[in-house]
């Protein structure tokens, strides 16, 4: 062998030598192991004692000594197991189920004493579709423990028995608190390390450490470690928190719901971004990340760091083995905690339990309200709704009046300030309707399609004759459109139209139904919508009357006007399951764009725009830059027609 092999089988047994010392166990183990396996010998030579017992009083008797013996002996096996799998923790491994309720004005919280847990949330200002109280998740549907290596092993704090703690004190008397206005409530579960004999070790615990606020939804949450730089392995940097819940469901459409429920989150220096609603998604986040939330439709739980996680693996996933119609996804997040060498160390953080309404998020200055899905900013959507739509909305909802009122007060505000950019497209509409017989005559006279350039640098110079631009009429349009996104952006949003009725809608946040079906008809659904079917009735009579005002001024092909009637009647599918309220917006949009339209007439002389017209078409006409390149253009056409034809 050479030098190189020698020095390689001399690290590997020095590295094998090196793991066996570090994982023996100390001698405090071993002597806690040997008294339980003296323990356990005892016990089988009282059970065998018993076997021989051939003159017993009654058999019953004796049955009855056997299940007490062997009742001791699978407890002390118990004992040496949970010693073997969970070291200084062993002692936590087995006790007594026992549940906390701390409420406040907003939040009904149980905490349990399993894994230390809020293992309930109830939101007491708000109920479910089907009235029961809101629960956003429970017991059976949750995860949240901490998982990290001490002494060698694997330890996870989900199922261990937290000891609760109140007011300094070790406490399981009063198991209901109330909290509220101003005050603040402490609440405290904390995780003993053993000593030797299997007593708990008060100078070496995990705590959380919960505040629970009188008028908040949101709860500070504190990790402290307690001791835990000689038991917990710090190698990695950090110790892993798992937090995985069933969300549940609330809503009337468990579709449309589910079809709006995910992960979000933030990185500590980024935007909030999230996971696919509409499908099965899975995120490694590699930068430190300030919190992550399970959203659903109006509702949102989210994890708060004080400084940042290190990391985090994120996924949202319908479970196809879970068909119990209450629940949405299965959500879940690993965050990465810092962890160090100091003896006592604390990590802060917050829960935010409740509704995802943008102005109770926006308070926390936590970038919370970018869950309230507002639109692009990019197309100034979401500013739309940020800045004017959400404020005059909030303010008529605070005056007590119905919201299908406000709805319809909202719309005339809307319409009032569209009205200029309606007044200049109907003006400009009836400019290009008085042209249109020049229009055709310049039609007929470039028949050819080889003289398609003639024809447009032709009707050019007639509109800048006239001084009519045609697309003074597409301009105004396109300046509404971002509105009327905003709108189908902002209504399904809404948490303040949940449950409010109108007319003959119950909940103005989902699809009304007048009729119920015995069947469903495919991209339409099971039921009815009113709503829907007079915003689609009125959508064509509005088509049909804009095409009559326009479609003969615009030389408009008839394939396109037919595509204009059938995209109402597929928004009705689409639209038969969205919210009340957003069909409702756009039959009253409709109504009043008839009334706008009607007003506007009365208004505007197309005798008098005439005769502007004419005038204009005496004043000498300097070509544009345009013009000048459809001449140029038409020059080198006809040229290249010329230089064929003699050929």
């Amino acid at each position: 062998m050479d030098k190189n092999t020698i020095i390689g089988l001399v690290l590997i047994f020095a590295i094998f030598i090196g793991f066996s010392i570090l994982n023996q166990p100390s001698k405090e183990e071993i002597e806690r192991r040997q008294r339980i396996q003296d323990s356990i010998a005892q016990v089988n030579r009282q059970r065998d004692s018993l076997l021989k017992i051939k003159h017993a009083e009654s058999e019953e008797i004796a049955e009855v000594e056997k299940r007490e013996v062997d009742t001791t002996l699978s407890q002390e096996q118990l004992a040496l197991e949970n010693l073997d799998r969970l070291g200084v923790f062993a002692s936590s491994a087995t006790g007594a189920s026992e549940e906390y309720l701390i409420e406040n004005e907003h939040l009904r919280i149980w905490i349990s004493n399993v894994g230390g847990k809020i293992i309930n949330v109830e939101l007491k200002e708000y109920k479910t579709f089907d009235s029961l109280p809101l629960v956003l998740f429970n017991n059976d549907d949750l995860i949240f423990g901490y998982t990290f290596f001490a002494n060698s092993r694997r330890i996870n704090t989900d199922k261990l028995y937290f000891q609760p703690i109140f007011k300094n004190q070790e406490f399981s008397a009063d198991r209901e608190m109330m909290v509220s206005g101003s005050d603040s409530l402490l609440f405290a579960m904390r995780l003993y390390t053993d000593n030797p004999d299997g007593t708990p070790d008060k100078n070496r615990y995990i705590e959380y450490l919960y505040t629970v606020y009188g008028d908040d939804y949101m709860i500070g949450y504190k990790l402290n470690l307690v001791g835990m730089d000689k038991v917990i392995d710090h190698g990695s940097g950090f110790i892993d928190l798992n937090w995985e819940a069933e969300m549940r469901r609330q809503e009337k459409s468990l579709v449309n719901e589910r079809n709006e429920s995910t992960v979000y989150w933030k990185y500590d220096k980024e935007s909030v971004k999230y996971l696919s609603e509409r499908k099965d998604a899975k995120e490694s986040l590699k930068l430190p990340v300030k919190w992550v939330s399970f959203k659903s439709r109006f509702f949102v739980a989210t994890l708060i760091a004080d400084q940042s996680f290190t990391n985090a693996e994120i996924s949202s996933v319908t479970d196809p083995k879970n068909t119990d119609d209450h629940y949405l996804k299965n959500m879940s997040a690993l965050v990465a905690v810092p962890f160090g060498n100091e003896a006592n160390q604390s990590f802060d953080m917050n829960f935010y339990f409740g509704p995802n309404k943008y102005k109770t998020l926006k308070q926390y200055d936590l970038d919370l309200e970018r869950q309230v899905p507002l639109g692009w900013s990019f197309f100034l959507i979401a500013w739309i709704n940020i800045y004017a739509v959400i404020n005059v909305f909030n303010w008529l909802g605070d005056s007590g009046l119905n919201y299908g009122i406000v709805i319809l007060i909202l719309t005339v505000l809307l319409k009032l300030v569209l009205l200029p950019i309606a007044y200049k497209t109907y003006k400009s509409t009836a400019k290009m309707r008085i042209l249109k017989p020049e229009i055709d005559e310049i039609a007929k006279k470039f028949p050819k399609p080889e003289d398609a350039m003639k024809k447009q640098q032709a009707t050019m110079t007639l509109y800048k004759k006239a001084g009519v631009n045609p697309m003074a009429g597409c301009v105004p349009q396109l300046l509404q459109f971002p509105i009327l996104i905003a709108m189908f952006r902002f209504f399904p949003s809404s948490i303040e139209l949940r449950q409010q009725s109108f007319l003959w809608a119950h909940d103005l946040s989902s699809y009304d139904s007048i009729l119920d079906l015995p069947f469903n008809i495919p991209f339409y659904g099971s039921h009815v919508s009113l709503f829907t079917l007079l915003m689609t009735i009125s959508t064509i009579i509005y088509t049909k009357i804009n095409n009559k005002l326009m479609g003969s001024s615009t030389g408009q092909m008839p394939g396109m006007k037919t595509m204009m009637y059938i995209m109402p009647i597929m928004f009705l599918g689409i639209f038969n399951n969205f919210a009340s309220a957003l069909s409702y917006y756009y039959f009253l949009a409709n109504i009043m764009t008839f009334a706008q339209m009607y007003l506007i007439r009365k208004t505007i002389d197309e005798e008098k725009i005439h005769q502007q017209i004419l005038m204009q078409k005496t004043k000498p006409v300097k070509k544009s830059k345009f013009q000048r390149k459809l001449e140029e253009l038409s020059k080198q056409q006809q040229q290249i027609a010329n230089s064929r034809k003699k050929r």
